[in-house]
């Protein structure tokens, strides 16, 4: 993985380039990554100015914590994290984020054997929950056989219960953009008015056919997803 976001001119943006007012003019939702304040200090501040906004503007605020080791250090994003998450409604992560950013581990879980507990990813979900009063957290759930093949599920959690998708092998073309799919087939879900089983079960459906798609975007349409979401991963022509 080369990252070329050095020099970019979003790495080089200042907080006066951004009009809130303007940019979240008819609005109702904003998402953004770890990744992002990970790029600089400035861009940093960007992202605080930015969910500052939203949450005045009554916009719902998700967030991905998307660590990445080479652009920061856990010390370094559980710092700015922190300063961030206290503006967030949903949060997502994978088994790693949470620990690597906040120092929460799932219990009984390693990923490098590929073994997970789902009472630890619950217990984890509630620890984030517990400090940051998220309404959601949710978590995907990689299971890996290979390099090329793995399961695939995810849990939402809502503040009363743990809900756990489906799960589903998965041979893969393309893990990138992964779990990119998930966070929009989440806010999909949300924003149109799905239960929160349904919401799940649709952004896991549409996270999996992802890792089934060559690039960065998820190139299926809603109902494709829908199909899968509700059982039907036989993979026939539908005509």
């Amino acid at each position: 993985m080369v990252y070329d976001r050095k020099h970019s001119a979003f790495a080089e943006s200042s907080r006066e380039d951004y009009n809130w007012d303007e940019l979240f003019k008819d609005a109702e939702w904003f998402h953004f990554t770890g990744i992002t304040p990970a790029l600089g200090e400035n861009v940093e501040a960007i992202c605080l100015d930015a969910v500052k906004a939203a949450k005045e503007r009554n916009l719902t605020v998700s967030c991905d914590l998307n660590f990445r080791k080479n652009l920061w250090s856990s010390e370094k994003a559980e710092k700015a994290m922190g300063r961030l998450m206290q503006y967030v409604d949903i949060c997502i992560a994978n088994e790693e984020d949470a620990e690597k950013v906040f120092g929460i581990k799932a219990a009984s879980t390693d990923v490098t054997s590929g073994k997970l507990d789902r009472k630890g990813y619950e217990d984890v979900a509630r620890q984030l929950m517990e400090r940051f009063h998220f309404r959601y957290v949710a978590i995907t759930l990689r299971t890996s056989i290979s390099a090329s093949d793995n399961r695939w599920a995810a849990m939402l959690y809502n503040g009363k219960e743990a809900l756990f998708s489906k799960e589903y092998p998965v041979h893969i073309v393309d893990r990138v953009g992964g779990g990119d799919s998930f966070g929009a087939g989440l806010i999909y879900g949300l924003c149109t008015g799905r239960s929160d089983e349904q919401t799940l079960e649709f952004a896991t459906a549409a996270s999996c056919l992802k890792h089934s798609v060559e690039g960065d975007f998820n190139l299926v349409s809603v109902k494709e997803v829908e199909t899968l979401a509700e059982g039907d991963g036989s993979g026939r022509v539908q005509r």
